[in-house]
């Protein structure tokens, strides 16, 4: 697993700009973390909205197989942390192993699922109504409008966090993320 540095990683880098930080402690037993994470700062939050909305316009071009390409690697490198994830997120939660594995697949199979759903393409909603002698030519088609944000929830540190499935979701539709943590984890 990639070494933990409580920095935030904005734009391609990491950045922690900002004094205040958060004690991360183990939730069995209170234990504290090796390393404490840096809250981020005003500068660095509109440092993050400002890279996602300079990402969106090269994003949401992105074609289809390309972003379902995307969503599949972001699944095998979830699943390629093996079981030194689980054991951290068993660390920050106290959630049994068995319930962080399952959530973890399930959230793997979300990205994979809508890797699925972009091949598919009717995701875009495409509808074309010809015109007639009551009614001008109308033409729609779903299409991601930019940034989204994302907030971890406390409860389920895979599926609904940083990979989960409104992150993947925004993904599919072309739309860059800004997320913001849990403090939990």
């Amino acid at each position: 697993m990639p070494e933990l540095t409580g920095q935030q990683f904005i734009g391609g880098a990491r950045v922690a700009a900002g004094q205040n930080t958060l004690a991360s402690r183990a939730a069995e037993d209170n234990a504290p973390y090796k390393q404490d994470f840096f809250e981020a700062t005003s500068a660095e939050v509109t440092a993050a909205a400002k890279a996602a909305h300079d990402a969106f316009d090269i994003f949401s071009t992105i074609d289809p197989e390309t972003r379902a390409q995307f969503l599949e690697a972001c699944a095998d490198e979830i699943e390629a942390l093996g079981d030194a994830v689980i054991r951290e997120a068993m660390r920050e939660t106290a959630l049994p192993e068995a319930r962080l594995t399952g959530e973890v697949g399930r959230t793997t199979g979300q990205l994979r699922l809508f890797a699925k759903v972009l091949r598919r393409g009717d995701y875009l909603g495409a509808r074309i109504d010809t015109a007639t002698d009551a009614a001008p030519d109308l033409r729609q088609i779903q299409q991601a409008i930019g940034p989204v944000a994302v907030f971890g929830a406390s409860n389920f540190p895979f599926a609904f966090s940083v990979a989960g499935g409104d992150t993947a979701s925004a993904f599919a539709a072309g739309c860059p993320v800004v997320v913001k943590a849990h403090p939990g984890h």
